[in-house]
């Protein structure tokens, strides 16, 4: 019944597996494909024919997590997934963007690719599975599709490289880093770092690029066994050749006039005019065609060849060359935090917010649940490009830019220990042109050292182009967003003066050399440290405390068995206390109790509060109370948080005493003194030896006044 393909390989310690012709057997190539034990599902399915007028590949990559794969039911309401997560919506981007190059130039004919997770290990991450597994599906799908891609995981444990760490390894290393690319080259890179070097971060890519070649060959093994014969390509007809040369003869000469323009919107201002003038030429002509596609490889030629011919670029600048930039913070009068980052026509407002442990995010994700305590959050409003446009939730690109931008940050940040606080960044763009993700990070750090957040050194980011030709290559710093549009290289570098925090790259050809990768992350090195400095007019650390309007966080520990009479039955006592306080407590289980309050005199009194719970009561102290109970042998005083003694009626006042209620009544606030314990640890209080006026300690007066002679209050007691 089945046409069952299997082909396996001893990879990094662990057996890869990828099997096909059993499951999904509709779709155009499916591949399982098993990683330790963790399975991910891999199938694609391509269109015959595009749409007329289609001018843009339809690729779309989904991959989405089955909480069965983990043995566990989704949480919430709903019991059934729902709407990617954001750990879903960064794997779908790593699936795309180095598949997505290695689809045939023109090629307009959609594509969907679906990843399912079947099973996790919790030790084998299952987006580095995902990956290989569709680029096996592509490869014997029968799609134009210029692959294999093969990828891993690189770890920097130890001074060594590890080739896909497990999940405990990970939190042991430097590094975290995806690669992704062909036999040829790299195409895709991801990383988190804690403050590495360029010639680490070079090395980690390289291994991870030979790491993964026994995969691509195996794919290649397995598509010769059972690859669907390929789809044939439409070739390049004589009547669009002379479309294309008709097109360059209208508007090149406008198009580099255009590019000789070095401010944004005028420069596109001329290039929708060249746009115009070849659909009204070509239509008083007679013409008919799509020039879409046609005006788009006109402009990159006319930029590219520019820059590789003059050395200079759009605006002017050389290849190296850095935006003026400005740095402004504490420009929100009431945020706890805020910077204003500005890089030529690139701007990114950055607001930090502080909050206490009950602000942190609750995160459930396949490896279970884990609160995160810094957030970035990165919004691209259509106003920043001068358009017009739907405002919604953020999209892919939203998520995967804040992503970014939070690698770049994280491993910079202070410990819970040392800062206490829940840590939120929103970015709102509001002009771009170029690697607003990277102005997000300097943003970011600036922001975060507004509102008093240590951080342990600034962090600066920039983006990196690259120009291929056949004749050379030219590799830009600081990217415009025409060179990023036109360019074939992406890569943005993040870190500190002492190294790389993030580094991301995506390439739009089919792969580039560690040559072009060594230049690039050199010239970036030249260029952090250049905006490094330009941030350190501004802001060069956290500011000394944490703004007025800012939470105030006070730590203070108790014993671990006092924790329960803090919280109280059924949290009624923590409840009473931060109603009554107006102050917000966190209570860990090894007795840490963090008390926050934008009021000083709030936290105090509920730092009080909670001291006077766990405290012990000491023989011979006088305590504030309230009489909580009457009884006829005396009264109950609530003396010490939720302790209560009590006063037997010879003690409540001196002299002789018929009731209770006579003297103290319930809900009275009365001063008591510790008089010793009674044989089942009771505590003994009296009223009668302290003033009750003034809470002063008249034990030795009542003593002189009793004489020696029998005290009256004591017949009440026998």
């Amino acid at each position: 019944m089945f046409n069952h393909f299997r082909k396996e390989l001893d990879w990094g310690g662990r057996k890869l597996v990828l099997e096909t012709g059993k499951i999904a057997r509709q779709a155009d190539g499916a591949v399982l494909a098993t990683y330790g034990e963790t399975v991910v599902l891999c199938t694609v399915v391509g269109v015959r024919t595009a749409k007329p007028g289609q001018d843009f590949f339809p690729l779309t990559v989904n991959y989405q997590e089955k909480t069965f794969a983990a043995g566990k039911i989704p949480g919430g309401f709903f019991k059934r997934e729902g709407r990617p997560t954001e750990t879903e919506v960064l794997t779908s981007r790593i699936i795309d963007r180095p598949i997505r190059p290695l689809f045939p130039h023109g090629f307009r004919n959609e594509v969907q690719v679906v990843a399912t997770v079947l099973s996790h290990d919790l030790e084998n991450d299952p987006d580095m599975v995902a990956l290989v597994g569709c680029s096996a599906a592509l490869t014997i799908s029968g799609i134009p599709f210029f692959g294999p891609v093969g990828s891993a995981r690189v770890a920097w444990i130890d001074g060594a490289y590890v080739l896909n760490p497990t999940s405990e390894q990970v939190k042991e290393s430097k590094l975290e880093l995806v690669v992704a690319g062909t036999a040829e080259g790299v195409l895709m890179v991801e990383s988190e770092a804690q403050e590495l070097s360029e010639e680490i971060m070079l090395g980690a890519v390289t291994f991870g690029h030979t790491g993964f070649q026994p995969v691509i060959q195996m794919i290649i093994e397995l598509a010769e066994l059972c690859a669907k014969e390929p789809w044939a390509l439409a070739e390049v007809s004589d009547a669009h050749k002379a479309l294309a040369a008709r097109v360059d003869g209208i508007a090149r000469a406008g198009l580099v006039e255009a590019y000789g323009e070095k401010l944004k919107q005028p420069r596109q201002e001329k290039v929708g005019a060249m746009k115009k003038l070849v659909s009204t030429t070509l239509a008083a002509e007679g013409i008919e065609g799509d020039t879409k596609g046609i005006f788009k490889e006109l402009e990159a030629d006319v930029v590219r060849n520019s820059v590789l011919d003059t050395g200079l670029r759009i605006d002017g600048r050389d290849t190296k060359t850095v935006r003026p930039i400005v740095a402004e913070v504490g420009i929100l009068p009431r945020s706890h935090g805020s910077a204003l980052f500005t890089r030529g026509e690139t701007q990114a407002l950055c607001v930090a917010t502080l909050g206490t442990a009950q602000d942190e995010q609750l995160i459930d994700a396949l490896e279970g649940e884990y609160r995160e305590n810094f957030m970035l959050h990165y919004n691209f409003p259509p106003y920043s490009v001068g358009e017009a446009g739907r405002m919604g939730s953020p999209g892919r690109r939203e998520i995967g830019h804040g992503k970014l931008a939070w690698r770049a940050i994280h491993p910079l940040l202070p410990g819970k220990d040392k800062f206490p606080y829940t840590m939120r960044v929103v970015s709102e763009i509001t002009e771009s042109n170029g690697s607003s993700s990277m102005a997000t990070v300097c943003g970011t750090s600036l922001a975060l050292m507004d509102a008093g957040v240590p951080l342990v050194r600034p962090v600066a980011g920039i983006a990196m182009g690259l120009i291929k030709e056949d004749r050379g290559y030219a590799v830009l710093s600081d990217i415009l967003g025409d060179e990023d549009f036109l360019g074939d290289m992406d890569f943005k570098v993040a870190g500190t003066e002492l190294g790389i925090t993030a580094l991301q790259m995506d390439i739009k050809i089919t792969s580039i050399t560690a040559d072009i990768m060594k230049v690039a992350l050199d010239q970036a090195k030249g260029g952090r440290m250049h905006i490094l400095g330009e941030m350190a007019l501004a802001l060069t650390s956290g500011r000394d405390g944490v703004a007025a309007t800012a939470p105030k966080i006070t730590i203070i520990n108790v014993p671990k068995e006092k924790i329960r009479d803090i919280i109280g039955t059924g949290g009624k006592v923590i409840r009473e206390i931060v109603e009554q306080t107006g102050a917000k407590i966190d209570i860990d289980d090894d007795g840490t109790v963090k008390v926050a309050a934008s009021d000083d005199a709030k936290a105090q009194a509920a730092i009080a509060w909670i001291r006077g719970i766990v405290a012990e009561p000491e023989i011979g102290v006088i305590y504030t109370g309230k009489v909580v109970k009457t009884a006829d042998f005396g009264a109950f005083v609530n003396f010490l948080g939720s302790r209560d003694g009590l006063v037997h009626i010879s003690e409540l006042q001196q002299g002789r005493v018929n009731k209770t209620t006579d003297v103290v009544a319930q809900g009275d606030s009365v001063k008591v003194k510790v008089m010793g314990f009674d044989d089942r640890g009771k505590v003994k209080l009296s009223m009668r030896v302290v003033d009750q006026a003034t809470g002063a300690d008249i034990t030795e007066q009542v003593g002189a006044k009793a004489g020696g002679g029998r005290d009256r209050g004591s017949d009440a007691a026998e």
